[in-house]
C-alpha cells in the first residue's frame, strides 16, 4: 500500500514575454495593424468574471469551412477554453468503448499545435460520457498552471509543459459526490488561492448529510486552507454555478449560487458568511455576475414566494446577514434563465433564458428593452467583445450579433455539425484572447480571426472594484494549514498558523499553542509539528491551535499499514468518507453492523470510501445481507481501485464493471441469490503488463469459501490506484459486516 502524505510541487518555467515582445517589435516595424489591447482569457468568464472582454479588431464572421479561421483541429468539448501565456486549453472526451477516456488539452494558441493532452479514466460515477468536460478548466497567467476538474472530480493542477504539480481525487478524499446530472463546478483562481466548490458528504466537520461546501486550496501546494458550508439542505445534488469574487463595502468577497437554491456572499480568503439571499426552491446553476455593488443572478426553477417560474434579480451585495427581503434593487419574474449566466455592460444587462431567447434589459430597473431568438436551447452564456454579442447554443448554432438600443443586427450565423451531418452540440462559450475568438464544440476546437493580423499574447488585470480596506492589527479569525491531512502512520505532519481580520484580510503567520484531538499515540510540538504514532491504528482526529482567545482545528486522518479489518463494534470508523444521513451503525442480532437504508432525498445510491485513493495492489472483502420489499431487492458492492464488484438484486447477477453509467469495463455471471441470507464478497484488483486484472469471488459466508474466482475481468487502460470502499444501490435496508483490507499476496 502507498499513502501519499503532501502534495506534489513543482517550480514554474519560464514564459513567453520576450517571443511576443519580439513578435510585436516586427509587426511595428512592418507598419502591421496592431491590436490595440492584447488580453487573455485565462477563466471562463474572463479576467473580470463579467464575460466581458476589451479586445478591439475582432472579426465579425466567419465560416468552420475556412473564412477568418485561423486553424482548428479534432476535439469533442462540452466548455469554455481558457486562453492564457500563449495557450489556449481545454478539457473534453475521446474514444468509444472500452478506450472512453476523459482528456485535457493545451495547444499553441497563435498555430494550433498540440503541446500536451492527459487522458483520464473516469470512475466511480454515474455521469454518462456525453456529459464528459463539463466544467472548464481554468489557468493562471502568473505561474502557467492549468487547473482541470474532471466529472467525477478528480482535480489536477498542471504546469506548462503539462507535468501534473498537485492533484485530488475529491470524491476519494474529501467526500464529493456525483450524480447522473453531471453539472460540474469549474476552479476560480483568486490571489493565491484557488477557490471550488463541491456537493457532498465527507467527515468530521464535514460530516452527516450532503451539503455544497466552499474550499480554498494554496494556488501551489494544494494544501486546503479553509472549507465552509454556508447553507442547509440540498435541493439538487449537481450544479454548476461557478461565482465571482470582487470587493465590496471593503471586503474582498466569493459569491455565489448554491444547491439549498440561495446566493451565498463569503469572505473569500476565509469562507466566513457574510449574507444570504434565498432565490430559489432548487438549486442554482447560474453564475452570478458583479457591476459595483449589484450582483445579477438568475434561476428557471420555483420562486420561494410561489407565483411564476423563474427570475432574474438584481441585489445590493453592501448587506450582512439574511438579505432576503431587504436587499432585493428589482427583479423580473417568469424568465427562465436556468443555465447561460447574465452579461453586463454599459448599463444593460443580456440573459439568455432556457429556450434560447436572448433579453436585453436595463441594469437600473430590469426593464425588457428588446429580445431575440439566438435558437431553442439556451445553455452556454454570452460574451461580450469590440461591440458585440457572441453567442453559441446547443444545437450548433453559432452567431454574432450587433447589439442596439431596439435590437440586435445579425452580423453572422454559422451551424457546426459533427462527420454524420447533425448538428454539433455546444455548451460552452467564446473565449476572447490575443485578438482572436477562440470556441470548442462537439465537432471540434476552433481559432478565428484575421488571419492577416499579427499575433500578440499579452495578459491584462483581473478587474475586481478595487478598494479593499487596509487589513487592522487585530485578529479575528485563525486559520491552522493544511485544514485537511491525510497521513501514513508514522509520517510527521508541519503545520502554520494564517491570521485573518474581521474583513477577512490576512494579518500574517502567529505563534500558537497546541493541542491534538483524538489522535492516539501522536505529538505536536510547540513550533506545529505533528509526529503521528507508527503504530496506531486507523485513526481521525483534530490539531488545534490556539492564539489568545481565538482558535482553529485541522482534520487529520491516520492510516496503518496493511492489513485492516473493521467489525463496527466501536461504531462508524471516523475515517470512512462519503454517504449521508441514510447510513448507521446499529444491533442486528446482537450483532454491530454498518446499516445502509433508503435515501431520505431519494438518491439511493451512496458510495463510502475508506482510504486513501493513492492505494494499489489490495484485496477487499466485506459481508452483506439484504432485505426485500415486494419485488424490491437492492444492488450491494465492493469498491477497488474504481472497479466495483456488483451483487444485483432484480437481475440476479454478478459484475465486474469500471464506471456505471458506460460499463466501460464489464464482465458479469448468472448468480441467484436470496434476501436475509449473510453473502461474502472479495475483490482484488492486479496491475499486470500494463493491463488490469480485476478478480471477484461471492459465495454464503457460510460455507468455505470457494477456490476459484466468481468472475474475472481485464481492463487495457487499467486504473492504477484508487480508494477501497462499499457501495449500495437501495431503496430497502442493507448492512455491511467483517469489512477487510488486505495487500495482494
Amino acid at each position: 500500500m502507498s499513502v501519499r502524505n503532501d502534495r506534489m510541487n513543482t517550480a514554474a518555467h519560464g514564459s513567453s514575454a520576450a517571443i511576443a515582445a519580439a513578435a510585436l517589435l516586427v509587426a511595428l516595424m512592418l507598419g502591421l495593424a496592431v491590436p490595440a489591447v492584447a488580453q487573455d482569457w485565462p477563466s471562463w468568464r474572463g479576467r473580470g468574471q463579467t464575460g466581458v472582454s476589451d479586445e478591439t479588431g475582432l472579426v465579425s464572421s466567419w465560416s468552420p469551412d475556412g473564412e477568418n479561421l485561423i486553424w482548428s483541429d479534432s476535439w469533442v468539448g462540452r466548455s469554455t477554453p481558457a486562453v492564457f501565456d500563449g495557450r489556449v486549453c481545454s478539457n473534453g472526451r475521446s474514444g468509444s468503448g472500452v478506450d472512453e477516456q476523459e482528456v485535457v488539452a493545451c495547444w499553441n494558441a497563435e498555430t494550433g499545435d498540440k503541446l500536451w493532452q492527459h487522458s483520464f479514466n473516469v470512475l466511480n460515477t454515474t455521469v454518462p460520457f456525453n456529459r464528459v468536460g463539463w466544467g472548464s478548466v481554468t489557468g493562471d497567467p502568473g505561474t502557467g498552471y492549468l487547473y482541470a476538474m474532471n466529472i467525477d472530480g478528480h482535480l489536477n493542477v498542471f504546469d506548462r509543459d503539462g507535468s501534473t504539480v498537485w492533484s485530488w481525487r475529491l470524491a476519494e478524499e474529501l467526500g464529493r459526490a456525483s450524480g447522473y446530472g453531471g453539472r460540474t463546478s469549474t476552479p476560480l483562481v483568486d490571489e493565491d488561492q484557488l477557490l471550488l466548490s463541491i456537493i457532498g458528504a465527507g467527515w468530521g466537520n464535514m460530516g452527516g448529510p450532503p451539503r455544497h461546501r466552499y474550499f480554498g486550496f494554496d494556488k501551489l501546494t494544494g494544501e486546503v486552507r479553509w472549507h465552509s458550508t454556508p447553507g442547509g439542505t440540498v435541493a439538487d445534488m449537481n450544479t454548476q454555478s461557478v461565482g465571482v469574487v470582487g470587493v465590496v463595502n471593503g471586503q474582498r468577497l466569493w459569491i455565489d449560487g448554491n444547491a439549498d437554491g440561495h446566493i451565498y456572499a463569503l469572505k473569500a480568503r476565509t469562507g466566513e458568511k457574510v449574507w444570504e439571499f434565498h432565490l430559489s426552491k432548487r438549486g442554482i446553476n447560474v453564475s452570478p455576475v458583479l457591476d459595483g455593488n449589484t450582483v445579477y443572478a438568475a434561476h428557471s426553477e420555483e420562486n420561494v414566494d410561489g407565483g411564476t417560474m423563474g427570475r432574474v434579480v438584481a441585489i445590493d451585495a453592501t448587506g450582512a446577514g439574511d438579505v432576503t427581503a431587504t436587499h432585493e434593487r428589482w427583479r423580473a419574474d417568469g424568465m427562465a434563465i436556468g443555465f447561460s449566466s447574465p452579461l453586463v455592460h454599459d448599463g444593460r444587462l443580456y440573459v439568455i433564458d432556457n429556450s434560447a431567447n436572448l433579453f436585453a434589459l436595463d441594469a437600473t430597473t430590469g426593464a425588457a428593452q428588446w429580445d431575440q431568438s439566438v435558437g431553442t436551447v439556451g445553455k452556454a452564456s454570452p460574451v461580450w467583445a469590440d461591440g458585440k454579442l457572441f453567442v453559441t447554443e446547443t444545437n450548433g448554432n453559432v452567431t454574432i450579433l450587433q447589439p442596439g438600443p431596439n435590437g440586435a443586427t445579425e452580423l453572422d450565423h454559422d451551424e457546426l455539425q459533427v462527420e454524420d451531418g447533425r448538428h454539433a452540440e455546444i455548451y460552452g462559450s467564446f473565449a476572447v484572447g490575443y485578438g482572436r475568438l477562440y470556441v470548442t464544440a462537439e465537432s471540434g476546437i476552433y481559432c478565428i480571426g484575421n488571419p492577416g493580423a499579427p499575433f500578440t499574447a499579452g495578459g491584462g488585470t483581473s478587474a475586481d472594484g478595487g478598494g479593499e480596506r487596509a487589513a487592522s492589527g487585530t485578529p479575528a479569525v485563525l486559520q491552522v494549514v493544511p485544514a485537511e491531512v491525510i497521513a501514513a502512520a508514522g509520517d510527521t505532519v508541519e503545520f502554520e498558523v494564517r491570521a485573518y481580520d474581521a474583513g477577512g484580510r490576512f494579518l500574517g503567520l502567529r505563534d500558537a499553542t497546541w493541542s491534538l484531538d483524538s489522535l492516539a499515540g501522536g505529538s505536536v510540538s510547540a513550533q506545529g509539528v505533528l509526529a503521528t504514532d507508527a503504530r496506531a491504528a486507523n485513526q481521525a482526529g483534530a490539531v488545534t491551535a490556539t492564539v489568545g482567545g481565538l482558535s482553529a482545528a485541522a482534520q487529520v486522518r491516520v492510516y496503518a499499514p496493511l492489513p485492516w479489518s473493521e467489525n463496527f463494534e466501536s461504531g462508524r470508523p471516523p475515517h470512512w468518507i462519503g454517504g449521508g444521513g441514510s447510513l448507521a451503525v446499529e444491533d442486528l442480532g446482537g450483532n454491530q453492523v454498518f446499516r445502509k437504508g433508503a435515501s431520505r432525498t431519494g438518491i439511493h445510491r451512496h458510495a463510502i470510501y475508506m482510504g486513501p485513493a493513492s492505494m494499489s495492489g489490495y484485496t477487499v472483502q466485506v459481508d452483506v445481507l439484504s432485505t426485500q420489499q415486494g419485488r424490491r431487492r437492492p444492488d450491494i458492492g465492493l469498491i477497488n481501485s474504481g472497479y466495483t464488484l456488483d451483487l444485483q438484486g432484480n437481475r440476479q447477477k454478478i459484475q465486474v464493471q469500471s464506471w456505471a453509467a458506460e460499463l466501460r469495463v464489464k464482465e458479469e455471471v448468472d448468480f441467484p441469490w436470496e434476501p436475509d441470507t449473510w453473502y461474502r464478497l472479495k475483490l482484488r484488483v492486479d496491475i499486470e503488463s500494463d493491463r488490469g486484472v480485476v478478480r471477484g469471488k461471492v459465495w454464503p459466508r457460510d460455507d468455505t469459501e470457494p477456490a476459484d474466482w466468481t468472475i474475472t475481468a481485464e481492463d487495457p487502460l487499467p486504473n492504477r490506484s484508487g480508494s477501497p470502499g462499499i457501495i449500495g444501490y437501495s431503496p430497502i435496508d442493507i448492512y455491511f459486516d467483517n469489512v477487510s483490507v488486505v495487500e495482494n499476496q
